[in-house]
């Protein structure tokens, strides 16, 4: 069966990818290397042994899309493709809504036309907000996010949520918690392109000696620390979920519609501080960093009830914090390995 895999080349995207071919998936990869590098293509290669389709160009471009689709016979997506940064959202709001929703319509019109189904939606748990009550589970209140990258997530699931019940398809939503860590061979992970946006990468590289210290936004939340607190997953195991929610929506016997959500987590939280702690303690470095103020777009506390996920697809985040947070400084080694 052949799956798109669109934004195949980022970070998650590329380790679902090698998951895929690993389960004897065929792989159409659509990627605009907006937020990745060629290499990692190579790398997949290198890893799995196999060859995925690569196809290097913007989803908004619509007549492209129309091509790849005719060009094969396409069994299910999972969706990948959006731009990612809390922050950046809140600069650059219009960038942020017409590049992740202009790309997952122009896939829908594909999966409409050709009577698709099979649709994976990378979400996030942003479309909760600030929970009142922890651990977060499926019914959980949506609340408006704080961020316009949350917007755009809630915004996609509604959308596909009126796509499935208007034309009777299946899809799955899932919701991450916060992926962090490598393959572990060392070959693929997550590559910020220009100063990191996310926790892990800066202090990948503040530990490098690439920055001269890392800030911490804010140690004045209402945690046990000060400092915000999230549930860290790692990506291997998160790109797992992916192939074990895909083999549910293809399984389904059924012509009726079918919305899957799940959250994915690990069901623990941990504080900016304990996961700097973790790192140095994983891989013996030290990680200068300094205090910030708060940066807008942050919630407090945030870490999932993965319970439906572990139950009804048959999937558990395994890795611990630790062993993820090492393989971040070999994912480091080989970046400065490439280098030389």
């Amino acid at each position: 069966m052949a799956i798109l895999v669109t934004g195949g080349l980022g970070y998650i995207g590329s380790h679902t990818v090698v998951e895929l071919l690993n389960n004897g998936f065929e792989v159409v990869i659509i990627d605009d290397l907006s937020n990745s590098e060629k290499f990692i293509l190579k790398n997949i290669e290198e890893i799995t042994k196999k060859k995925p389709v690569f196809y290097p160009f913007d989803l908004k471009r619509k007549e492209l899309l129309t091509q790849v689709f005719d060009a094969h016979k396409i069994d299910g997506c999972i969706n990948f493709a959006a731009s990612k940064a809390v922050g950046e959202s809140q600069l650059k709001p219009i960038d942020y809504y017409e590049n992740n929703l202009f790309s997952l319509i122009n896939i829908l019109q594909e999966f409409k036309e050709r009577r698709l189904s099979s649709f994976i939606f990378s979400s996030s748990c942003t479309v909760y907000g600030q929970a009142d009550t922890m651990p977060i589970d499926e019914n959980t209140p949506l609340r408006m996010p704080e961020s316009v990258y949350g917007k755009t997530k809630q915004m996609g699931e509604e959308i596909l949520i009126d796509f499935a019940k208007a034309y009777h398809r299946k899809i799955s939503l899932l919701r991450y918690f916060n992926p962090i860590g490598a393959h572990p061979s060392g070959k693929i992970g997550e590559l910020p392109i220009g100063v990191p946006n996310n926790l892990v990468p800066y202090v990948m590289q503040t530990a490098a000696g690439i920055r001269e210290k890392l800030s911490i936004w804010g140690n004045d939340y209402d945690t046990e620390d000060g400092t915000a607190v999230r549930d860290y997953i790692y990506v291997v195991d998160l790109a797992k979920a992916h192939v074990a929610a895909l083999q549910r929506l293809m399984n389904d016997p059924s012509d009726e519609t079918l919305i899957d959500i799940y959250n994915l987590g690990t069901g623990k939280g941990s504080s900016v501080l304990e996961v700097i702690k973790a790192f140095e303690l994983a891989n013996n470095v030290t990680v200068p960093y300094q205090i910030c103020e708060r940066r807008e777009g942050d919630i407090t506390i945030a870490y999932a009830n993965p319970y439906k996920a572990e139950k009804e697809l048959n999937w558990k985040s395994e890795t611990s914090l630790e062993e993820a947070l090492r393989t971040v400084w070999q994912w480091q080694k080989y970046l400065e390995s490439r280098k030389v």
